[in-house]
Order: structure tokens, then sequence, then C-alpha cells
């Protein structure tokens, strides 16, 4: 007989046992569990209040029910659990994409701007671009800006003097082979390097062509006499008011508040302003 007994010193004392932990589980119905103390075994049921404090109920294979504390006291497999509500699905969930479709990126702190530029030929274009890829311009710091018209592409090309290191991506209106805008923009591309410029453009006249015409409420865009103003003979179409430059703006914000995703785009500006963006964002360094 060992007069000093067992070690206390070894794994088989009762000091140096580690406590049983119960792992906490969610009340899912359908979840089989045993009652500790009455060895009670059954499917939760549903989970309810009674006299102030949650409770499962629990139903054998019999078909009989028993009403049980929610909390410890529980066993799953022989092992011993805690359980605990199930967590409601969270509501007014944040967005996980962008306007443009690629992945939000909430809460990002602000960006210096970058040297690289985007430039587009008006306002609306501008408009546009922000409506569906702003939140993605401001996480990489980039900043579009206005030529007010492809005839001044050169003279502003000759002042901000794209480079690798600062390079810039120009959107032209109705880019199409033999139009004014195709002459003016093939003599600028021959004067800067590839890595520094990059000029791209849509077949529309008008950025509002970009916009699905179903967005507006028709079938497609109407055509438009050469010798009336476009927008202005869109709106005619449309029924609203054309005749001063402020009709125009009402009828641009009307149609912009229609748009609001990249699905409402005709995909001839999504992909151009797509490579506008992965130009000026490309790491010179990398690159």
């Amino acid at each position: 007989m060992d007069r000093y007994g067992q070690d206390i010193l070894s794994g088989g004392s009762a000091h140096h046992r580690r406590p049983v932990t119960s792992k906490k589980v969610p009340a899912a119905r359908g979840l089989v569990v045993e009652e500790v103390t009455t060895g009670w075994v059954g499917a939760i049921l549903r989970v309810e209040k009674s006299g102030g404090q949650r409770v499962v109920v629990l139903e054998d294979a019999r078909g009989r029910r028993r009403t049980f504390p929610m909390g410890p006291g529980f066993w799953i497999d022989g092992k011993p659990v805690e359980l605990v509500p199930v967590l409601a699905a969270p509501v007014n969930v944040r967005p996980v994409v962008t306007a443009s479709g690629s992945v939000a990126v909430h809460d990002a702190p602000d960006r210096v701007a970058q040297p690289s530029r985007i430039w587009v030929e008006g306002a609306h274009d501008a408009e546009l671009i922000e409506k569906i890829w702003g939140d993605d311009l401001r996480i990489e710091g980039v900043v579009v800006e206005l030529l007010h018209g492809v005839d001044n592409l050169e003279e502003v090309l000759s002042v901000v003097r794209p480079t690798r290191e600062s390079r810039i991506g120009v959107l032209v209106d109705h880019l199409v082979a033999g139009s004014k805008e195709d002459r003016a923009v093939s003599r600028v591309r021959s004067q800067w390097p590839a890595d520094a410029l990059l000029i791209v453009g849509h077949p529309f006249v008008d950025v509002w062509q970009a916009i699905k015409p179903e967005v507006a409420g028709l079938r497609n865009w109407p055509a438009v006499p050469r010798s009336m103003e476009w927008k202005r003979g869109i709106l005619a179409a449309l029924g609203r008011p054309n005749t001063t430059q402020e009709d125009v703006a009402l009828g641009w914000k009307g149609l912009l508040g229609r748009v609001h995703s990249y699905k409402d785009l005709e995909p001839e500006l999504l992909g151009p302003v797509e490579n506008l963006i992965d130009f000026v964002t490309i790491d010179p360094v990398t690159a």
C-alpha cells in the first residue's frame, strides 16, 4: 500500500484536472440535445419565453414534449453545451458591391488625389461617371476633369503633359471612324507615349445615349434631325420642356436619377471607362 497516496503533481490529481467547459450552441430548430439532469433526449421544437426567461421545448422520438430553461445543462453527442438564442439575420445590410459592380470598401480613409487623371468632354459625362464609378475612384484617389469639348484636348495636354508616373486617360464622345473626333484623337495620340496617355471613346452622339433607352421609358432612342440639338430633340420626344438650357439641365437630372448601376448603361460605355480606370491606377513601379 502506498503510504503517501497518489502523487499530487501527477495528471490524475483532482487539483490539476481542467474544468469541463460548455460550448455555446445556437438553439436551432431540429437540433437533438440531451438534458443532463433528467436524461431527456429530444429535438428542439421551438424557443419561447415563459416566466420571464427563455425556454426550449424538446420533442422526443415518441412525440412527447418537455420544456427546459435555455442555457447550460445540455449535452450533444456526450459533450456539454450551452444553448443560446439563434442570431437574427441582420437588417439594412450595407451593399457588398458598388454601383459599378466592384467589391465595396466600407469606412475607407480619405485618400490624397493621385497625379493621374481622367478627362471627359463635359459635365454630363463627369456626373454619369461619378454616379456609377465614384466610389471606386475615391478609393483610388482619381479625379475626373472636364475638357469642355474634344477641341480643347490638344491644348489641355500641352499643359498637363502626361507621363508614365502621371498618366492621363481621356473619354471621347462619338469616337467613330471618319468623325471629327477620330481625326482629333489620331493627331493627339501620335504626340505622346502609349504608357502616358490613353484615349478611348464610345460611339454615341452624346453620353445620354449610353444610358439604356428603357431607363428613360423608351424602346429605342429616337432619331433627332441634324438641324436640332440632340439633347433637346430627345426631350421633345419624351414630351419634356426643351427650349432653354435650364430645360436641358432638368431633363438630364431626371434621366440621371433613373440610373442606379452599371446595368443601366450600354456596354459600349462600360468597357472604355473600365479601361481608363485600370490605366490611371497602374502602379508605375510595377508596370
